[in-house]
């Protein structure tokens, strides 16, 4: 469980308007932030908008690469990474890790 984080609510006209945070605890807030993979909005557009697609095939899109770099980037063929890219996959550990590898992103950040 987190450290409890001690805050003072100002009001404005009966209702909430600000939070005050003692100045220690809002810089480890702050460093939390900073240090934690985030994932761009086009990429989360991509995987709950229209289109639906896998957070494999998001990333890709995003990264403006086709199946082939992706594949050759972790040294598989292309029809293997584009079994990779199904909604329905059910991807080991280390394939994770190797597809975000080649996206230069952490294995965290295809959680979308």
């Amino acid at each position: 469980m987190g450290k409890l984080i001690e805050y003072t609510v100002i009001e404005h006209e009966g209702k909430p308007s600000q939070a005050l945070v003692n100045h220690d605890q809002f810089m480890e807030l702050l460093a939390q932030v900073k240090s934690a993979p985030t994932v761009p909005h086009e990429v989360v557009k991509l995987v709950y908008g229209e289109e639906e697609l896998s957070p494999v095939k998001a990333w890709r899109k995003y990264r403006d690469m086709n199946q082939a770099e992706v594949a050759g980037a972790m040294g598989i063929t292309q029809a293997g990474y584009s079994l990779m890219e199904k909604p329905d996959a059910n991807l080991r550990k280390a394939t994770r890790e190797k597809i975000a590898e080649a996206f230069e992103i952490s294995v965290e950040q295809l959680d979308v």
